[in-house]
């Protein structure tokens, strides 16, 4: 009798009821088979973020990435408009541009090809003896680009609903703190040891928090406290309710619209595939994941304020107080996945009972399995 697929197996653990539900399996973090259906199957037909669109300010602020293997520019063109654009060159298929930077004019590195920030054809040199070259033919193919509530959205797919689809309900639960008026205050790029997976997860359950973050915010909430309903179509949720340890998570005390325990709530998002918001009234932090190989995960990092901080004169000191704990935080999950990890290549690795506490990995356990078919 053959062994299951990855897919196949993972389609067993998605079809058991919550009450009995377990831990994905093995296979679906340590296969290489599995990851290339991931990135055909998700990555490349889901929204995917590149951060805040603050960050690409001005005429010709560019940023780099890709997409299941597909090199993406996105930048801010001369009339203000975020666009998205294949990073590959239309004469010998260079990559273009890397990392971040402002340009008011995009040139191949090879051959000297330049292309306008729109993406037309702007100049290709010694080509007017080629018959077959037309010039106002040639640009660089366009990628899905949205600004959605701040954040850069992009697709490969062009039949991909939008955003306010694919993530409906989400306005109904945080709408009230508009995570749009928001200000990022920094962003920094990651590559942990662990699966894409597994930080995922980690980020969707706040069982973790007494053990392994013990050490910073473990203590400033109750398990019992925490709320972890069935999430939507498009992402799950939990939400808990912090106390004075943690001041910046609460109301600014010039608030005088959030009332009760929403003053005190913080909501943990995780937007399917790998957007992951913790959003609070004082602050907000995320994580946009990309797996780099079933070993690693390259993590986008970054957070900031909300408009009652960024208005306080002591904003810059809230920031200082912010970042020191997120840094502290992120550095407890690093321990945590990658010791799973190196956990998972055991021989003696099997998949436990889920907690009531880890509704939201059993929902995304299932949103994975939808999209990749088992054999």
């Amino acid at each position: 009798m053959s062994e299951l697929s990855a897919a196949a197996e993972l389609a067993r653990n998605a079809a058991t009821p919550f009450e009995r539900a377990e831990a994905m399996p093995v296979s679906v973090y340590t296969s290489r088979d599995f990851l290339a259906q991931e990135q055909a199957g998700i990555f490349a037909k889901s929204w995917i973020c590149a951060g805040r669109a603050e960050t690409l300010a001005a005429p010709g602020d560019f940023l780099t990435l890709e997409i299941a293997g597909e090199p993406v520019i996105v930048l801010r063109d001369r009339d203000g408009q975020l666009r998205a654009m294949s990073n590959v060159c239309r004469h010998r298929m260079s990559v273009l541009l890397e990392g971040r930077g402002n340009a008011r004019v995009i040139t191949c590195p090879y051959h000297a090809w330049s292309y306008n920030l729109d993406g037309s054809l702007r100049g290709a040199p010694a080509m007017e003896r080629n018959g077959s070259f037309c010039k106002e033919d040639t640009r660089l193919p366009a990628i899905r680009a949205e600004d959605w509530k701040g954040w850069i959205m992009l697709a490969l797919d062009p039949d991909l609903p939008g955003p306010d689809e694919v993530f409906a309900g989400l306005d109904d639960l945080v709408g009230y703190l508009d995570m749009g008026r928001y200000t990022e205050t920094f962003r920094e790029e990651h590559r942990w040891n662990t699966n894409w997976k597994i930080l995922a997860e980690n980020f969707m359950e706040s069982y973790h928090l007494p053990m392994c973050h013990s050490g910073t915010i473990g203590g400033a909430s109750k398990l019992s406290e925490m709320v972890c309903p069935e999430g939507y179509p498009g992402f799950n949720y939990h939400h808990i309710l912090k106390d004075e340890r943690v001041p910046l998570a609460l109301a600014h005390p010039s608030n005088t619209v959030l009332e009760g325990e929403d003053r005190r709530r913080t909501w943990l998002l995780a937007l399917y595939p790998s957007l992951l918001i913790t959003l609070t009234p004082g602050y907000f932090w995320y994580l946009s994941l990309m797996p780099d190989g079933p070993d690693h995960v390259k993590i986008l990092y970054g957070g900031g304020l909300s408009p009652d901080f960024m208005a306080d004169p002591e904003a810059e000191a809230h920031f200082a107080a912010l970042k020191t704990l997120l840094d502290e935080v992120n550095e407890e999950d690093r321990g945590c996945t990658e010791r799973v990890w190196k956990g998972l290549q055991s021989r003696f690795a099997r998949p436990g009972a889920l907690s009531h506490l880890e509704r939201p990995n059993y929902d995304f356990a299932r949103w994975i399995s939808a999209r990749i078919p088992a054999e």
